[in-house]
């Protein structure tokens, strides 16, 4: 049968192969036929693999079919005496057949290979063989070999037209062409890309000189051709000429008398330009670095670079102008210092050397000695003392220093003003709580302010002191200790004052209240004072000591220190917690009262329906409604299950009797599914005993607090219904002894004469007394069987003739001579024998 299949198979795919590949068509004939399309991309002279199914089929072949040709040729086969390889299949490559499967292997690709592949595979199986096409397009590429660029000019002149070609020596399409460009330095970037192998550079210029190459691409590789060099001739452009150093003045370039001047002419040009230096018309140097050393002021004039490309024989030239100068050194310096202790305001300026000798000047918002001017503007000598305006908080001086030798003026600036804030004074406690330090600091002001202690009392530390050293405990309380500053743009002076406090504590709430099972914080801050306190502690509800714990968590910084109680519960964590600090003064401590409430009893819940989801009574569907929905005062469930044993011999079912209840024997632990999902009405418990019975109970939770257990219910057993299955089964038996009833009537009625007694035993015999409408034997002639004529009415009327099985009751004696069939007179009208109608009724049963 297989053999058969695959020779039909193979008539039909060499005489329509084409069909195959486009359209899958079933051939009833000799069972299922299915069509595979793959497609496989090789390349020349490599390897590639041609599938033909994951199994190894009992028969297979393969087909080779060349595009746009109706040739097709088979290449290798096995039809059950192993596999074969054709000879034709060597001007594809090196073909062979791996073991154990039926797929090829071609060693050595030839472009030839390029075509269909169909491999007809049979597969004997039960109960049709199956038949298989794989079809395998190969598509056999050939990889770029030794691009070449040529351009038509390389060294083209600035604005002619450059040709490149790419020039291939084999290679399948598509193939995609990149143009590289290499600057001089060093550079490479993409500036073409197409399919196309030649391209046209347009007006050339400058920026096209470096080395370029071409990138050819197909499915295969990427080769780059070599680089070739393409040099753009140019110039020049006008020179430009750089000094050193660099200073620029109204009429050229300045330089400083005794300095190395350095001249640098350069033209952009290809190739580089020949270079000569004139001076006031004069040649003095040939080449593109002039270099003046112990420059004098007789080199001031005008100097000229003529640049000449002898390629081109183009020229061109540039002219500059370079006066000699003696600037000052350095640059102006001035300051701003109090003077006549701190009440008034020196200015300094200076700025030696140069020649000519420069110039200063100060500018700014000053005050006459003597007078009070506001917003003046005058113009004073290099040295200036003034006094306070009384209103201003600052003032901006300005020293202006003129040259000729520089190309804008010099300055610098200075601005006194008072410090932004105010005075701050700090007290620190140093030396383990031996000493107490009072520092005073007016920062931020120019000049600097001057700031000193006083006491209570008068007692001081002296002028220009900002730090006042105390005994630890020492100190005065309640008494204030005063800082003074002074700045000299201020009539008055400024103070600070520190009193010496002992620490007062703040909180945000005394008392606070959460539910079970939340984070809780309890702040404690330090109000502002003068005076450090030492660190602040917490005591917890026990007064122990807090520390950093998993129960508790500090946050602190020097001025406040936040605690957080984690988890909390009713009983452990409600009650007193106390936070306590102090300082050189006094100590002080404030309590915060920590309430943990409960969270609310949610409501009950009653379970509605719990049975088994199966026959094999491992797993139980449970559902449960909620008595108020309409406050969601739940966050889930526990639903709980525990196994109940019977008494040997008895069964715990829903039904049992209150006896047969109370003697089951049910085991206290409640094993335990928990539900976080508060909208879960229904949940499934697996992993159940078939064999034993469960009680099954739900419990609603909000947070912590557990709700009241429902009434524990036992799962419904499954439901067996097998009334359909019985009245298909009655149904069926019906149909079947019906029709084997009826098939068995029509047999006997057909053959009565050959079973006269079983057709008399079910309808009846003919000599019954009945009042049928047929004659006597009598009037039969003797004859072994004839017809009777029933007659319905008086009048002649053409006899119907009924023919009727002879019987051993009806036969008359044999006579020498058969006698004339006689024909019976119909009955005179109005005498008794009249017909009558007979009715046969038969009642099919079935068993």
């Amino acid at each position: 049968m297989v053999a058969q299949l695959l020779g039909l198979a193979f008539i039909y795919l060499t005489t329509s192969l084409a069909a195959f590949t486009a359209n899958a068509t079933k051939i009833n004939q000799i069972g299922q036929v299915v069509y595979k399309d793959s497609r496989v991309y090789g390349v020349v002279n490599r390897a590639v693999i041609l599938e033909c199914g994951s199994t190894l089929p009992d028969h297979y072949i393969w087909i080779f079919k060349r595009p746009s040709t109706d040739k097709v040729i088979a290449v290798a086969y096995d039809i059950g005496k192993g596999p074969r390889v054709t000879a034709l299949s060597q001007t594809l490559g090196q073909l062979s057949v791996i073991s154990n499967s039926a797929s090829v292997s071609i060693e050595r690709l030839n472009v030839a290979a390029h075509g269909l592949f169909v491999c007809q595979a049979t597969y004997d199986k039960e109960p049709e063989p199956e038949l298989i096409f794989y079809n395998v397009h190969l598509v056999v590429r050939v990889p770029i070999r030794n691009p070449e660029l040529s351009i038509s000019d390389v060294s083209p002149v600035e604005g002619s037209t450059v040709h490149m070609r790419c020039n291939l020596e084999n290679g399948t399409g598509p193939i995609v062409y990149k143009w590289q460009h290499e600057s001089s330095f060093g550079d490479i970037t993409d500036f073409a890309q197409g399919n196309s192998s030649a391209i046209n550079v347009t007006n050339v210029n400058r920026n096209h000189t470096g080395r370029y190459r071409c990138v050819a691409s197909n499915a295969v590789n990427s080769e780059s051709s070599s680089w070739v060099k393409l040099e753009t001739i140019f110039g020049p452009d006008v020179p430009q000429i750089q000094v050193t150093p660099n200073s620029v003045t109204g009429r050229g370039y300045s330089a400083l008398e005794r300095d190395t001047v350095f001249l640098l002419c350069q033209a952009q040009s290809h190739p580089p330009s020949q270079y000569v230096w004139f001076y006031n018309r004069s040649q003095v140097f040939t080449g593109p670095n002039y270099n003046i050393t112990n420059i004098l002021r007789i080199h001031t004039g005008e100097y000229t670079c003529l640049a000449h490309n002898t390629y081109l024989n183009t020229r061109s030239r540039k002219t500059i102008s370079l006066t000699v100068y003696y600037p000052p050194d350095g640059s102006p310096s001035c300051s701003a210092e109090p003077a006549l202790n701190h009440t008034s305001l020196r200015l300094l300026c200076s700025w030696s050397g140069g020649f000519p000798s420069p110039s200063v000047r100060w500018t700014g918002d000053l005050i006459d000695v003597g007078q009070e001017q506001a917003n003046t503007r005058q113009q004073l000598t290099s040295t200036v003392i003034l006094l306070p305006s009384g209103g201003r908080t600052s003032s901006s001086f300005t020293c202006t220093g003129s040259h000729i030798a520089l190309k804008q003026t010099a300055e610098c600036r200075t601005r006194s003003y008072i410090p932004p804030a105010e005075p701050v004074c700090v007290a620190y406690v140093i030396n383990d709580k031996q000493y107490l330090m009072l520092t005073c600091s007016w920062d931020g002001g120019a000049p600097k302010a001057l700031v000193w202690w006083e006491g209570p009392g008068g007692k001081g530390a002296g002028e220009n002191s900002n730090i006042l050293i105390l005994r630890y405990g020492t100190a005065a309380r309640g008494k204030p200790y005063t800082c003074h500053a002074k700045h000299p743009l201020l009539n008055q002076t400024k103070t600070c004052r520190l009193t010496l406090e002992a620490p007062v504590l703040l909180t945000q709430r005394r008392i606070v209240s959460v539910y079970e099972g939340s984070d809780v914080q309890l702040t404690c801050n330090l109000r502002d004072n003068y005076l450090p306190a030492n660190e602040i502690t917490w005591f917890n509800n026990q007064g122990l000591s807090v520390r950093d714990t998993f129960k508790y968590r500090l946050l602190r910084t020097s001025t406040w220190v936040n605690l957080t109680v984690r988890d909390t519960e009713q009983v452990q964590d409600s009650g007193e917690y106390r936070c306590t600090t102090s300082n050189a003064v006094g100590g002080t401590e404030i309590n915060v009262t920590l309430v943990v409430k409960r969270h609310p009893m949610p409501p009950n819940a009653t379970v509605v329906r719990v049975a088994y989801n199966s026959r094999y009574r491992n797993e139980v569907d449970v559902e449960w409604k909620m008595e108020s929905e309409e406050e969601r005062g739940w966050t889930g469930f526990w639903l709980e299950h525990r196994w109940v044993s019977d008494r040997p011999g008895r069964r715990g079912s829903n039904n049992g009797s209150k006896e047969q209840m109370e003697e089951r024997i049910s085991y206290p632990v409640w094993y335990r599914d928990i539900i976080q999902d508060p909208r879960v009405m229904s949940h499934t418990v697996g992993n159940l005993t078939w064999t034993g019975t469960y009680e099954f109970r739900i419990r609603p939770v909000n947070h912590r607090t557990i709700g009241h257990p429902s009434a524990a219910k036992t799962p419904a057993e499954p439901r067996f219904n097998i009334y359909p299955a019985v009245v298909g089964a009655a149904i069926g038996g019906m149909l079947f002894a019906a029709i084997l009833t009826m098939l068995l009537l029509v047999y006997i009625i057909r053959n009565r004469n050959n079973n006269p007694r079983l057709h008399d035993l079910l309808f009846g015999s003919q000599h019954s007394q009945s009042r049928e409408n047929i004659n006597l034997p009598e009037d039969d002639g003797g004859s072994e069987g004839g017809i009777e004529e029933i007659g319905g009415s008086s009048s002649p009327a053409p006899a119907l003739a009924l023919p009727r099985a002879a019987s051993p009751l009806t036969t008359s004696p044999p006579s020498a001579t058969p006698s004339a069939p006689t024909t019976s007179q119909a009955p005179p009208a109005g005498e008794d024998d009249e017909p009558v109608s007979v009715t046969i009724t038969v009642k099919a049963t079935g068993s």
